[in-house]
C-alpha cells in the first residue's frame, strides 16, 4: 500500500499538489531578513548551512533571506562542464539540486530554510509551492507565471517571439528553483530577475535548457520598472499566504548578516 501511494504521488502533476505549507499551531513565525549590498556567495552558503543546522537541532527559527549577489554563477548537483560555455565570472560548485545558473546584481535571490518536520514532509510539494509562491508574487503584478512539468522554474509566454523548430511557443524563464534539504531542514532556495542584465547568461546553458525558443527574461524586460522593495513587500504577502507568518527582522538583530563581505 505504501508503495502504490509513493507512485501516485509521483504520478501528480505538480499543479495537481497542494501547497499550504503553513507550520503546525505554536511555532514562531519566520525571520524575515533583507539584506542590503551585495552579498558574497561563500559567505551566504556558510550562513545558510549554519542556520539550517541550528534549526535541525532546535536552537534557531526558521528563515528568510533576502539577497542580492555580485555577478557569478553557480552550478548544482546536476550541473555538467558543457553548460559552462564561456563564463565571465567566478564559478561556484554548490550542493543545491539543479544545474548552472547566474545569479548578479537586479536579481533577487530568496533563501529559504524551513524545518519541513513542523511542516510537511514532501520535496516534491515543497518545490511546487514555491513555485506557486513565485507565480502569486508575479501576478501581484499582472504577470502571468507558469510552471512546467518537464522543467522546474516560472515561465512567462512570449507569443510575439519566434516559435520552436516544430511551433513550440516561445517562453521565458523568470525565475530559477534549486533547493537542498538536510534533516528535513531545506536551504538555497528561488531567484526571480527583476532588473538583471540578461546578457550575463549568454555565460551558461541556464538550467541546462538550451532549445532556441526558450530564453530567459525579467520585470524590466517584460516593461515593468519594478523596484526591489516593492517586489519585496509582494513577495512577503504572497509568501505569508502559502507557508505562513513571517517577522521582519530589525537592523540591529540583522545586522551581522547585512554587512556580509562580497568575495
Amino acid at each position: 500500500m505504501r508503495r502504490l501511494r509513493v507512485m501516485y504521488a509521483r504520478a501528480q502533476k505538480r499543479d495537481d499538489l497542494a501547497f499550504d505549507f503553513r507550520p503546525a499551531a505554536g511555532s514562531p513565525p519566520v525571520e524575515w531578513i533583507v539584506a542590503e549590498g551585495l552579498t558574497g556567495y561563500d559567505a551566504a552558503v556558510a550562513e545558510m548551512e549554519a542556520r539550517a543546522d541550528a534549526i535541525a537541532a532546535g536552537a534557531g527559527r526558521e528563515r528568510v533571506w533576502l539577497v542580492e549577489h555580485p555577478p557569478l554563477y553557480t552550478s548544482g548537483t546536476s550541473g555538467r562542464d558543457a553548460d559552462l560555455r564561456h563564463p565571465h565570472f567566478p564559478v561556484h560548485r554548490t550542493g543545491r539540486g539543479g544545474q548552472a545558473t547566474y545569479h548578479g546584481p537586479g536579481q533577487r535571490v530568496a533563501y529559504v530554510m524551513l524545518d519541513l518536520r513542523r511542516r510537511r514532509q514532501d520535496v516534491r510539494a515543497f518545490v511546487a509551492a514555491l513555485e506557486a509562491w513565485i507565480i502569486a508574487t508575479l501576478a501581484g503584478f499582472n504577470i502571468r507565471g507558469e510552471r512546467r512539468e518537464d522543467r522546474v522554474g516560472v515561465w512567462v509566454a512570449r507569443p510575439e517571439k519566434a516559435p520552436g523548430l516544430s511551433g513550440e511557443g516561445a517562453e521565458d524563464k523568470i525565475a530559477a528553483i534549486g533547493i537542498r534539504v538536510r534533516r528535513w531542514v531545506t536551504f538555497h532556495g528561488i531567484a526571480l530577475n527583476v532588473e538583471p542584465d540578461l546578457l550575463h547568461f549568454s555565460g551558461i546553458v541556464p538550467c541546462g535548457v538550451s532549445a532556441a525558443h526558450l530564453g530567459v527574461t525579467s520585470l524590466v524586460d517584460l516593461g515593468l520598472p519594478v523596484t526591489m522593495p516593492e517586489l519585496d513587500a509582494v513577495l512577503r504577502r504572497e509568501f505569508e499566504a502559502i507557508f505562513g507568518a513571517t517577522e521582519l527582522e530589525s537592523a540591529v538583530r540583522a545586522a551581522r548578516f547585512l554587512a556580509l563581505p562580497a568575495e
